[in-house]
């Protein structure tokens, strides 16, 4: 098997690295899909990461149709709306990547397509969106994990990922034991990326305040519980999936980026999936729960939903 045409569906924190590591590989025609005004603005613009201009080929899902390898790098709740180009995109040879965040973004993409076209996967990037477009570093950025649910795990198209790979800059680990991978990143993202998001501080509040501790390890505990409930064995994991890209402590994860921003979050994907598998499964995830409730009021607070009159009246209560 031989992949001579990527498309990468979603061009934001996770698809800039893709394209930037990959507008080096010259034996790949790659491009991005989009339909409609980001279509023509892609065209028009490119993208800016890290500083350069980059100007990769722009699809729509029907010009994609087919290609060898389709990398979904979308928002959570973005997935469910692009189901049906990615339907249009997939044909007989096309093998999909899902780089999203979760555990259960490859379940979402097989209800329109076969799972049998999916190569599961997932990444660890620190990316930052600024004004003039996405920030990350490329030495430090553990990168993209991949592989097959079961054996062969040499598979064909493990080695054609690999091989289109090579000599690109990108950062990549093949792994026998993916789905322990997945959920690895899932509990980093739900306990590092949330606590600090509510708080609305840097990573460094983990270090520095027990409190902020304790909120992650409650976190921590919930995940364990249902992953093994679910059958997954986290102490398979390969010792690099215990800590993400290094990063200062002054870092904001996404969650808190999308805060920051004014943006609804992917709390859904994170701990509203986690009370949906808790509920399944009998077991309770109160600090999901809080922590579900808290975002969802930041988003509200971000909306203005607590713009009240008088916001600066002050009012003595006493018995």
């Amino acid at each position: 098997m031989n992949i001579k045409k990527v498309a990468v569906l979603g061009a934001g924190a996770v698809g800039s690295y893709v394209i930037w590591g990959l507008s080096n590989n010259k034996n790949i025609t790659l491009g991005v899909v989009a339909d409609g005004e980001r279509n023509e603005r892609l065209k028009n613009q490119g993208l800016m990461i890290n500083g350069t201009k980059y100007t990769p080929q722009v699809w729509t899902p029907e010009e994609a149709h087919n290609v060898d390898l389709l990398i979904v790098s979308l928002k959570y709740g973005s997935l469910r709306g692009a189901l049906k180009d990615i339907q249009t995109i997939v044909g007989e040879n096309t093998t999909v990547m899902s780089l999203m965040n979760g555990v259960d973004s490859e379940e979402i993409i097989a209800e329109k397509i076969d799972k049998s076209h999916i190569l599961y996967s997932f990444i660890k990037v620190a990316s930052q969106k600024k004004e003039d477009g996405y920030h990350f570093d490329p030495e430090t950025t553990v990168g993209i994990y991949f592989g097959e649910l079961q054996q062969p795990y040499e598979s064909e198209r493990v080695k054609a990922v690999d091989d289109i790979f090579e000599n690109t800059g990108l950062h990549w680990i093949i792994t026998d034991d993916i789905q322990a991978e997945i959920w690895g990143k899932f509990k980093l993202n739900v306990c590092n990326n949330l606590p600090q998001a509510i708080l609305g501080v840097g990573v460094g509040c983990y270090e520095d305040s027990e409190h902020m501790a304790a909120i992650r390890e409650g976190l921590r505990a919930e995940v364990e519980a249902v992953a093994k409930a679910k059958g997954i064995d986290l102490s398979m994991i390969n010792a690099k999936s215990g800590r993400g890209s290094a990063v200062k402590a002054s870092a904001r994860y996404s969650t808190l980026q999308d805060i920051d921003s004014g943006r609804h979050t992917e709390i859904d994907m994170f701990s509203g999936a986690m009370m949906r598998m808790g509920k399944e499964l009998g077991i309770p995830t109160p600090y999901n729960e809080y922590t579900y409730h808290m975002i969802k009021a930041l988003e509200e607070k971000n909306d203005g939903v607590f713009e009240y009159q008088g916001e600066n009246d002050r009012v003595s209560w006493s018995k």
